[in-house]
């Protein structure tokens, strides 16, 4: 009975993180504090303006950008083309 009551008494002086997890108080907490911080630095890194999200994104962006410019300089040369035809043809004219 007393080894009973031993342990009782002992269950009743452990913490909570003790019981739960059989760390001690402060080392629970300085582990909860390390899984936040990272959470949170990786959160940043993922979601945030200068995140993971963003560089492809703009990579993303970079490149419909450089194939709108190559479809516009094949345009460009197209127009000039007509230009400098329509340009002859009225110096013929006059």
């Amino acid at each position: 009975m007393q080894k009973d009551d031993h342990t009782l008494l002992h269950e009743e002086k452990e913490s909570l993180s003790e019981r739960y997890f059989g760390l001690p108080t402060a080392k629970f907490l300085l582990a909860a504090g390390f899984v936040l911080v990272a959470g949170i630095y990786l959160g940043v890194i993922f979601f945030g303006d200068n995140s993971l999200s963003v560089l492809l994104d703009l990579e993303e962006r970079q490149n419909y950008l450089s194939e709108d410019i190559e479809h516009l300089k094949v345009e460009n040369a197209a127009l000039q083309k007509q230009y400098f035809e329509l340009k002859e043809l009225d110096a013929d004219s006059q």
